[in-house]
């Protein structure tokens, strides 16, 4: 599950961005937003993907009662919106800046499909990470709705693992260095703020993790019950 966002390590910048061809460079330019902007709202006509240059976007959906359901918070070389190239026509979520420096790189949905057609491997790689997508958000979805906090921190601990981390030399444990505020994984786990601190604080108690500010080393030789 590594991949999915990098394509095999190959950041999407370098492979999708219209700066990157000559055909489309002089009639592009960069979006920027400030922290709580929407780049686009529910309902709206879905024309475009979006390349993040720059900060941190937050995807979601509000439900009947408002209240906000967080499916994924994206950084730098990452994409959404990208439900448009299987012709979603309407956004069925929303996309926001999450800091003052947000830059993204918009693609027409039109641009996309050449790019697309022009290159057979790139565009089964575009469907691969679609796909997968897909799975995470469903099993995403499962977790907060049948499976206790505990169980989606450990599952998204697991999620960070396979995409950030590293062995460390000198010790074998895994170190995840993330871009994740905590503010930010007690939302993508349905959770508080102050029950992740508790959480977090269990396991580092248990020496099942150590954390910080933006890397948590988890105690592979440990395990949690």
């Amino acid at each position: 599950m590594g991949a999915i966002w990098f394509f095999e390590n190959t950041n999407l910048f370098n492979l999708l961005c219209p700066h990157q061809f000559k055909k489309h460079k002089e009639n592009h330019s960069f979006l920027t937003f400030r922290k709580y902007d929407y780049i686009y709202f529910e309902s709206d006509a879905a024309t475009k993907i979006y390349l993040i240059a720059h900060g941190k976007v937050k995807i979601g959906a509000y439900t009947q009662d408002g209240s906000e359901i967080i499916s994924a918070i994206l950084s730098k070389g990452e994409i959404f919106g990208e439900k448009a190239i299987l012709g979603e026509v309407q956004r069925t979520d929303f996309a926001q800046a999450m800091d003052n420096t947000t830059s993204v790189c918009p693609i027409g949905v039109d641009t996309m499909h050449e790019m697309m057609r022009a290159n057979k491997s790139f565009s089964l790689k575009i469907y691969k990470f679609i796909g997968l997508r897909f799975q995470r958000m469903e099993r995403r979805l499962q977790l907060l709705l049948f499976k206790d906090t505990k169980t989606r921190l450990l599952e998204f601990l697991n999620d960070l693992r396979e995409d950030y981390g590293y062995y460390c030399p000198k010790t074998g444990d895994m170190v995840i260095s993330h871009p994740y505020t905590q503010k930010d994984i007690a939302n993508l786990i349905g959770t508080s703020r102050p029950t992740l601190n508790i959480l977090l604080n269990e396991l580092k108690k248990s020496k099942y993790i150590d954390f910080y500010r933006s890397k948590i080393r988890i105690k592979i030789t440990n395990s949690v019950s």
